[in-house]
């Protein structure tokens, strides 16, 4: 335990720095997310990338997601291990070990499911290759220019469902894409509506349609309403949110309702050695600096760099031993950074923790 159950975070037992998680915002979040793709007609897959906790996970399930998504196989495992029953992995995976890991799971138990995506005839044969009694079920995934993975065209989709679909060992279930690195609703609309015509081209029974990032999921839900297939949303950072990168994109900027910030670094003042310029003990191995700077919670501070331990910031007033909290900005690149955090209520008494398996 980071710090005694039931006790202040502030009463000594912890030590700083420190990433807490708040149990209201997090249990607000989650079901937030529940009820939108309840109320469009949609099925959650969270991305446990985001947390890799089993605790969180649990919550997700227990407010009915379809199952957890991951990036590799060794996520697939550690979720594996939490208990959960179906795995999608939004990614293409050519790795023998896990492929050998997930072909003997599927053997073991055939209550499991593991899908992945493919965008190609070689992917696809090395899927094959692995394969045991169960075929690896596989999303045909399309992409757009100058995204990250995926075919180009509906024609290259077609060919590599085709080949699936004619491989011993892989069995086709649907269509997969991923809109998050488009930057208008414009792009996102035009990108849904290629996916909805591969799926109506590709001859699946009950296909599956997967899409998804924390961004868009308001043009998801109007754009793919009417599609016939289950749609599998993917979400991952909108269990905890950010007062940074997703605070400015998130959908409920547009649509009603919000999520809330669940993530708030304490770290101590640790020198004052220049008027108006302290350092802090938070650095980058605390929080997460890749898509923003972390957010004071103080006013009239003002973060001038981040470094491996340290945290330069310009305030006045401050005085070695202060401590000073710190919303962040990108919760997929907080949580490795902790092995365990203190769950909190609203007066910051611990009320449980939350475990990583990074």
């Amino acid at each position: 335990m980071p710090a005694i159950l039931g006790q202040s975070v502030f009463d000594g037992g912890l030590e700083f720095p420190a990433m807490v998680v708040h149990r209201d915002a997090l249990e607000h979040n989650v079901s937030t997310m529940a009820g939108f793709v309840r109320d469009h007609g949609m099925e959650l897959a969270p991305h446990a990338k985001t947390h890799m906790s089993a605790e969180i996970a649990a919550m997700q399930l227990a407010a009915g997601a379809w199952g957890l998504t991951v990036a590799t196989p060794r996520q697939a495992e550690a979720v594996r291990a939490f208990g959960v029953d179906r795995i999608l992995v939004a990614n293409q995976v050519v790795d023998p070990a896990g492929l050998t890991w997930a072909a003997h799971e599927l053997e073991r138990d055939p209550g499991f499911e593991f899908l992945s995506f493919a965008d190609s005839r070689t992917g696809i044969d090395i899927l094959a290759a692995h394969a045991g009694s169960r075929p690896f079920r596989v999303l045909a995934e399309l992409g757009h220019e100058g995204g990250r993975a995926g075919c180009r065209t509906l024609d290259e989709l077609l060919e590599v469902a085709s080949y699936a679909q004619s491989t011993p060992g892989v069995e086709l279930a649907g269509v997969a894409g991923y809109e998050g690195g488009l930057r208008t609703g414009d792009e996102v609309r035009k990108y849904l509506a290629a996916l909805q015509e591969a799926v109506e081209h590709v001859r699946v029974k009950n296909p599956i349609l997967t899409v998804g990032g924390s961004q868009w999921f308001d043009v998801i839900g109007r754009e793919l309403v009417a599609t016939q297939a289950r749609i599998l949303l993917r979400s991952g950072a909108y269990v905890t949110h950010d007062d940074g990168y997703y605070r400015e994109r998130t959908p409920f900027n547009r649509i009603d309702g919000e999520l809330r910030p669940a993530l708030e670094v304490w770290a101590h003042v640790l020198s004052v050695p220049e008027p108006g310029l302290a350092i802090v003990g938070m650095g980058k191995r605390d929080a997460p600096y890749d898509e923003g700077l972390p957010i004071p919670r103080r006013g009239g501070v003002t973060i001038v760099k981040m470094q491996d331990q340290h945290t330069v910031v310009r305030a006045a007033g401050l005085k070695p031993g202060d401590l000073l909290a710190f919303g962040i900005s990108h919760p997929c690149t907080a949580f490795d950074k902790w092995r365990v955090l203190p769950l909190v209520d609203r007066d910051y008494r611990v009320v449980g923790t939350i475990s990583t398996n990074f």
